[in-house]
C-alpha cells in the first residue's frame, strides 16, 4: 500500500490501482495518521482533530468504528493490508516508510541532491482536499517550504518560476532562480527587472534592500560575468573499470554531504574516479559541473589564495572584474553547482580556508575533493579510494579474470599489444603482476603499456627493478603520472622531514607493523602523531588491529631512499632485534595463548623477514634466540614444513628438529632425536617424546616423558608437567589402560584450566573422549570431541581441527555411522594435507578405509589399508596404527576369500600389536586369524583367548567388532568347538599366538 500527501491525500495498492475510501471523515483520519507519518497519535487528539466541538454522542466508539471503516477499505483493495493501521497504548498509527509515503520519500530525495526527482512527487499542494483542517497546517507549511526549496535549486523553466516569484514576491531565493534562468534565456534586462521589481517590493512592505547575495548576483548580471550551465570535464579516452560500486557511493555521499573528499595513495585513481562520478551526477546542478585543477598551485607562489581563486575564475569563465571581493563575486555565481577541487593535497589548508568560505556563502553548491589527506572541515565525507581488487594466489582462471585489477590491466594490454588476453598461460603471471603493483591503476597501466615490448612473463620477472620499467606512460598524462617514481617524488617531496625520516624506515617491516614496532626501529619513543600525518597522506595505510603498512611501490621507493642515506642496514639490524624481542615476549603457555597467536599471526611476515636477515648474515645467536621463541607458535599453526626448513641452519636446536620431522612423518626422526637426547632440556624431551609417541618407539618416548616430568616438577614447571601427564595419557590409550588414563587426563586438565592454557585443556579433553570411546559410551565420546573441536576452531588451532574430525569420524565408525565417519574424515585428511599432518593424515585414512570396508567398498578399502602399510613400513620404527590396519586389511582379504593373505596379515599384526603392549589389537589380529584359520581347533581356541582378554579389561566390544567376531565364530564351528573355546580361555593372547606359529 503506497500514500499521497504532496497534492489530494490519496491511497493505493502495490499494483497502483486507487483505494476508495468512503466518508469524509474516514479521509480526515487517514489524512491525520499520515501527517504523523507513523508516530502513535493519541484518541483524543485525533477526536478533537476530526470533530472539534462537534462531538458524536459516543466519541470514543465513534472513532473506533472510523479505524474498523478504515481498515476494511485497506483490507478490501489489498488482502493484509488493514495491519497497516495499528492501535496501543499511546494511540493510533499508521505504518509507513519512504517507500510508502510521498512526503518521506521527498525529504529522502531531497537530502540525497535528486531535487528534480523530489520536485516530481508534487500533483498539487500539501494535504490540498484538506487545507482547511487545522491538524494538517504545520505539516503543509514545513512541506511548502521545502518544496520552495527545492525549487530554489532545481532547473526550472523561466514561466513556472515566474508564477512562483509572483506567489511569493519577497522570497529571494525564488527571485535569484528566477533571474539566473531569465539570464540563461538570454533575457538580461527582464533578469535585471525582475531584481529592481524585488528592490521595490522589499523597501515598500518591509522598508529593507535586497541582500549582498543578491545585489552581487545583480552586478554578475549587469557585467555578463555569470556563466551559463556548462561544464568543462573531459572525455573520458578509456572506461572506468572495477569502479561502479565506488562511482554508486561517492554518488550518494555528494547526494546527503556538500563536501565529499576522495583521499588515498598516488595513482589510486582519485582523479579518474572523481570525475566520473560528478559525470555520473551532472544532471542533479542546474548550474553545471566544474573541474579545478589545483596541481599548478604550489606553496611556494606568492599568493596561494590569490592563485586558487584565479584557477576557479578560469575554470568557471569569469573575468576579473569588478570591485567586489572576489569570493562574494564567486559564492553568487554558483547557484546549484558541483566544484571538483582536484589535486589539493599541496595546497591543502588554503584550499579548506575556501572551500568553507564557498560553501557558508552559496547554499547550493557542493564540492567534491581530491587529496592525499582530508580537507578537515566540519560536515565534510572523507572517501577512502581502495585499490582496484587483487586475486588471491589460490584463485581460479575465471576468479583471477573476474578481479578489478586484472580487467584493468588485460583492457589496457590489449589495446597496446593486439592480441592480448587472460588465458591459461598468462593468469599465472598477470595474477603476480596485479599483486606486486598492489592493484594501484596507474601501475598497472604504466606496466600494460611494456607488453608488447617484455611479455606479461617479462614484466614480472623484472618487477624488482620496477621504478626503471614503469618509467615511460602515456604521453598525455601530466608529468607526475608519466612514471611510477615520479609519482611516489611528488608525494614525499611534500614530506616533512621528520615524515620522510619515518616513512622511509617503515620500508623495512614486512606487510606492515604496529606502532610499537615503527618506534622501535626508528628510534622515537612517540611516533603516533606521525604515522597519523602519513595516514591522512595517504602514504600509509591503516590495517585492522592498530597496524600500519605501505604499499609495495611505495615500500620500494623508500627503501631506495635508505640505501641512498646511508642508512639501510641499521634499520634491518634494528627490525631483526625488535622482532626477537617480540618473539621471546610471546605467551603461548597460559592465559594469553590466544592473543599471542593473533598477534604472532599478524607479525609473521616480520619474524620471517627478521629469521632470514639473522641467517643471510651469519647472525646464528640470533636466529636461534628466535627460531627457539617460535618453534612452539609454528606447531600450534601447524606449520611443520616452515619451522622445519627454518630449523635446517642452525645447530643447537636438535630437539626442535627431531620433533618436527616426527610430525612429517621423517624416517630420520629418531636419528635425530638420539643425537639430540643428552642435551636435550626438560620442554626438549617432552617435545620428542610427544611427537615421536605417534612413530611407536613407545618405551623410548615413555622413558623421555618420566625424565622431563622429574625436571618438569624440580623446576615447579606446572605446564611441563600438565604437558606430560596428557602425553602419558596417550600412551596409556594405546594399550587401553582406562585407569591410568583418566587419572592422568584429570591431573592434567585440572593443571592446565588452572593455567588457562587452551592447547593443553583440549589434549586432556580428547583424552576424556579416548577413555569414553574405549569404554563403549559413545555418545559422551562424540560429546567432548565436538566440545574440542569447536574450541580448536575457535582460537585457530587447525592441527586439533583436523584431529578432532579424524576422532569424530572413528567414533562414527563405531557407530555404524559410515557416511557421517566418510564426511568427517574427507575433511580432516583436506585441513592435515594443507597442514602437513603425516600422523593426522594417516588416521583419516583409517577412518575412510574402515567407511569403505563396512560399505562394501572392499577394493577401495584395500587401496587406502595397503598404501598406510607401505607408509608405515618405510618409517624406522612400526607406527601406532600398523597393527590396526594390518588386521583390517587382513579382514577385506578374508571377504574377498584371499585366506592365505589375511592369514599373515592377521598374523604380522598380532606380533607388531605385541611390541606395543596392545591387548586391544592382540584381540583383533587373533580373532581374525581364527576366521581364515583352516584348523578350526586352533580357530575355536584363539577365540576363547580372545574372549576372556576381552573380558579382563572394562571395555565394550562395540558393535562393528562384534560382526567380525561373528564371522570368525561360524567359521571354527565344528564338534568340539566348545572344548577348544573353553581350552583356550585359559591361554593369555600370547600363549595362544604360540600355537599358531607351531
Amino acid at each position: 500500500m503506497r500514500f499521497g500527501v504532496l497534492g489530494p491525500v490519496t491511497a493505493w495498492t502495490s499494483a497502483g490501482a486507487p483505494v476508495v475510501i468512503q466518508g469524509l471523515k474516514v479521509r480526515a483520519l487517514l489524512a491525520d495518521l499520515l501527517v504523523h507519518e507513523g508516530r502513535p497519535v493519541p484518541a483524543d487528539r485525533l477526536i478533537d482533530d476530526l470533530w472539534g466541538t462537534e462531538l458524536p454522542g459516543n466519541p470514543a466508539g465513534t472513532l473506533s468504528a472510523k479505524v474498523s471503516q478504515l481498515r476494511r477499505a485497506f483490507e478490501d483493495a489489498e488482502p493484509g493490508s488493514r495491519s497497516l493501521v495499528q492501535s496501543g497504548p499511546a494511540g493510533y498509527s499508521i505504518v509507513v516508510s519512504a517507500s510508502s509515503l510521498d512526503a518521506l520519500r521527498f525529504g529522502e530525495l531531497l537530502a540525497s541532491g535528486a531535487v528534480g526527482e523530489a520536485l516530481a512527487l508534487w500533483r498539487g499542494p500539501a494535504y490540498a482536499d484538506f487545507a482547511d483542517h487545522a491538524f494538517v497546517e504545520t505539516a503543509v507549511a514545513r512541506l511548502t517550504d521545502l518544496r520552495l526549496s527545492a525549487c530554489e535549486q532545481a532547473d526550472l523553466p523561466v514561466t513556472e518560476l515566474s508564477e512562483l516569484v509572483r506567489e511569493h514576491p519577497l522570497r529571494e531565493g525564488l527571485r535569484a532562480a528566477h533571474m539566473r534562468a531569465l539570464y540563461r534565456a538570454g533575457r538580461q534586462g527582464e533578469a535585471l527587472e525582475s531584481f529592481a521589481e524585488l528592490r521595490r517590493v522589499l523597501l515598500d512592505e518591509l522598508g529593507l534592500d535586497p541582500s549582498p547575495d543578491l545585489v552581487a548576483l545583480q552586478q554578475s548580471i549587469l557585467a555578463q560575468e555569470l556563466p551559463h550551465a556548462r561544464s568543462n570535464l573531459p572525455a573520458a579516452l578509456t572506461d572506468l573499470i572495477g569502479r561502479s560500486e565506488a562511482l554508486a557511493d561517492v554518488g550518494a555521499s555528494l547526494g546527503s554531504s556538500r563536501l565529499v573528499t576522495l583521499v588515498g595513495p598516488g595513482g589510486v585513481g582519485k582523479t579518474r574516479l572523481a570525475l566520473g562520478a560528478a559525470s555520473a551526477v551532472a544532471d542533479r546542478f542546474a548550474d553545471g559541473v566544474v573541474l579545478v585543477e589545483l596541481a599548478a598551485v604550489t606553496p611556494d607562489i606568492l599568493s596561494v589564495g590569490g592563485a586558487l581563486t584565479d584557477a576557479v575564475q578560469t575554470a568557471l569563465d569569469l573575468r576579473d572584474t569588478g570591485s567586489a571581493p572576489v569570493l562574494d563575486r564567486l559564492a553568487a555565481v554558483m547557484g546549484a553547482r558541483l566544484l571538483v577541487l582536484d589535486n589539493c593535497e599541496q595546497v591543502v589548508e588554503e584550499v579548506a580556508v575556501l572551500t568553507d568560505r564557498l560553501l557558508a556563502a552559496a547554499p547550493g553548491l557542493r564540492v567534491l575533493a581530491t587529496s592525499r589527506e582530508p580537507l578537515g572541515l566540519a560536515g565534510e565525507v572523507v572517501w577512502n579510494v581502495p585499490p582496484l581488487d587483487v586475486p588471491t594466489p589460490s584463485a581460479s582462471q575465471d576468479e583471477v579474470g573476474a578481479c578489478s585489477a586484472v580487467q584493468l590491466f588485460v583492457t589496457r594490454a590489449a589495446a597496446a599489444s593486439r592480441g592480448f588476453a587472460l588465458t591459461a598461460e598468462t593468469v599465472v603471471d598477470v595474477s603476480v603482476l596485479c599483486r606486486r603493483l598492489d592493484g594501484i591503476p596507474l601501475a598497472l597501466e604504466l606496466a600494460a603499456t611494456r607488453v608488447r615490448a617484455l611479455g606479461v612473463h617479462g614484466l614480472v620477472a623484472r618487477l624488482d627493478d620496477r621504478f626503471r620499467l614503469l618509467a615511460t606512460g602515456h604521453r598525455g598524462a601530466p608529468p607526475r603520472q608519466q612514471t611510477l617514481h615520479a609519482m611516489i617524488d611528488w608525494s614525499w617531496e611534500l614530506l616533512a622531514p621528520d615524515e620522510q625520516s619515518v616513512l622511509q624506515r617503515l620500508a623495512v617491516h614486512a606487510d606492515g607493523c604496529t606502532a610499537e614496532a615503527a618506534a622501535a626501529v626508528c628510534s622515537r619513543a612517540d611516533l603516533v602523531d606521525v604515522l597519523v600525518r602519513l595516514v591522512d597522506r595517504s602514504l600509509v595505510v591503516p590495517v585492522e588491529g592498530g597496524r600500519f603498512r605501505l604499499l609495495e611501490s611505495v615500500a620500494a621507493y623508500c627503501v631506495e631512499k635508505l640505501r641512498a642515506a646511508g642508512e639501510l642496514e641499521d634499520a634491518r639490524q634494528r627490525h631483526l632485534e625488535y622482532y626477537v624481542s617480540l618473539a621471546e615476549s610471546a605467551e603461548l603457555f597460559g592465559a594469553e595463548q590466544t592473543r599471542w597467536l593473533r598477534l604472532l599471526d599478524e607479525d609473521s611476515p616480520n619474524l620471517r623477514s627478521a629469521l632470514d636477515r639473522s641467517v643471510a648474515t651469519g647472525q646464528f645467536a640470533l636466529a636461534e634466540r628466535l627460531v627457539d621463541a617460535l618453534g612452539w607458535y609454528w606447531f600450534l599453526r601447524g606449520r611443520y614444513v616452515e619451522a622445519l626448513r627454518s630449523l635446517e641452519p642452525l645447530e643447537g636446536v636438535g630437539a626442535w628438529r627431531a620433533g618436527f620431522m616426527y610430525l612429517l612423518g621423517d624416517p630420520a626422526a629418531a636419528a635425530e632425536r638420539d643425537r639430540s637426547i643428552e642435551a636435550a632440556e626438560a620442554f626438549g624431551l617432552w617435545w620428542m617424546a610427544y611427537t615421536g609417541s605417534d612413530a611407536g618407539d613407545l618405551s623410548t618416548c615413555l622413558a623421555m616423558l618420566e625424565r622431563a616430568l622429574k625436571r618438569f616438577e624440580a623446576d615447579d614447571n606446572q605446564w611441563g608437567v600438565a604437558a606430560v601427564l596428557a602425553a602419558r595419557a596417550k600412551h596409556s590409550h594405546v594399550r587401553a589402560d582406562l585407569p591410568a588414563l583418566y587419572d592422568d587426563a584429570c591431573q592434567s586438565i585440572t593443571i592446565f584450566r588452572a593455567l588457562g592454557d587452551r592447547w593443553g585443556v583440549l589434549q586432556a579433553t580428547g583424552s576424556f573422549g579416548g577413555h569414553a570411546e574405549l569404554a563403549g559410551d559413545f555418545d559422551e565420546a562424540e560429546r567432548l570431541q565436538l566440545e574440542g573441536l569447536q574450541a580448536a576452531e575457535e582460537i585457530g588451532l587447525w592441527p586439533e581441527v583436523a584431529t578432532a574430525f579424524s576422532v569424530l569420524g572413528w567414533t562414527s565408525i563405531r557407530r555404524h555411522r559410515y557416511d557421517e565417519a566418510r564426511m568427517r574424515a574427507e575433511r580432516a585428511y583436506r585441513l592435515a594435507t594443507e597442514q602437513g599432518q603425516w600422523a593426522t593424515q594417516a588416521l583419516a585414512e583409517i577412518v575412510l578405509a574402515f567407511a569403505a570396508r563396512r560399505t562394501g567398498a572392499f577394493d577401495e578399502a584395500a587401496e587406502r589399508l595397503q598404501t598406510l602399510i607401505d607408509g608405515a613400513r618405510r618409517q624406522g620404527e612400526p607406527v601406532l596404527y600398523l597393527p590396526m590396519v594390518l588386521a583390517e586389511l587382513g579382514f577385506v582379504r578374508e571377504l574377498q576369500g584371499d585366506l592365505a593373505a589375511a592369514l599373515a596379515l592377521h598374523s604380522e599384526s598380532f606380533q607388531v600389536a605385541a611390541e606395543f603392549g596392545s591387548q586391544r589389537g592382540m584381540c583383533w589380529a587373533l580373532e581374525g586369524i581364527a576366521a581364515c584359520h583352516p584348523d578350526k581347533t586352533l580357530a575355536a581356541t584363539l577365540l576363547g583367548a580372545a574372549a576372556t582378554a576381552r573380558a579382563s579389561e572394562p571395555y565394550l566390544t562395540a558393535a562393528t567388532e562384534a560382526e567380525d567376531l561373528s564371522r570368525a565364530v561360524a567359521a571354527a564351528q565344528f564338534p568340539g568347538y566348545d572344548v577348544a573355546f573353553a581350552a583356550g580361555g585359559r591361554l593369555g593372547p600370547e600363549e595362544a599366538f604360540a600355537l599358531v606359529r607351531q
